[in-house]
């Protein structure tokens, strides 16, 4: 992806919708990283939340904009959680490699986090919130 600048506007178009579905009041940064090598990992990183610094990070070499929305709304999920609380009793060394599959706390924030995420994105581009320029 050479030119981000439709990205970017699709981010800003959304940040509005989901910061009224999610709830949350608290401003959060978002970084938008090129990385080459991690686009050519399968499995590579999408996505990371810090709840410490309330930042998002989001990975975009080689990605669908329309993914890159996914991505945000999921990491959006995890800062309206950490505004309310959830992230209050989890220390960063929790959040380590495989967290999802052995604290059930962080599982289920996850959980949370991969459904609404997905469907504030469904809602936003099928009940016209996205809106072509």
């Amino acid at each position: 992806m050479k030119d981000l600048s439709s990205t970017k506007s699709l981010i800003q178009q959304f940040y509005p919708f989901a910061k009224e579905r999610f709830g949350f009041k608290k401003p959060v940064r978002l970084f938008l990283k090129k990385d080459k090598c991690n686009a050519g990992d399968p499995v590579g990183k999408t996505a990371h939340y810090d709840p410490t610094n309330m930042t998002i990070t989001i990975y975009v070499t080689g990605r669908h904009p329309k993914d890159i929305l996914r991505s945000f709304s999921h990491e959006l999920v995890h800062h309206k959680q950490n505004c309310c609380g959830g992230f209050d009793d989890v220390s960063p060394g929790d959040m380590g490699e495989g967290y999802a599959q052995t604290n059930e706390h962080l599982r289920k924030l996850e959980e949370e986090a991969y459904l609404e995420g997905n469907m504030c994105v469904r809602d936003f581009t099928d009940n016209n919130g996205y809106q072509e320029e």
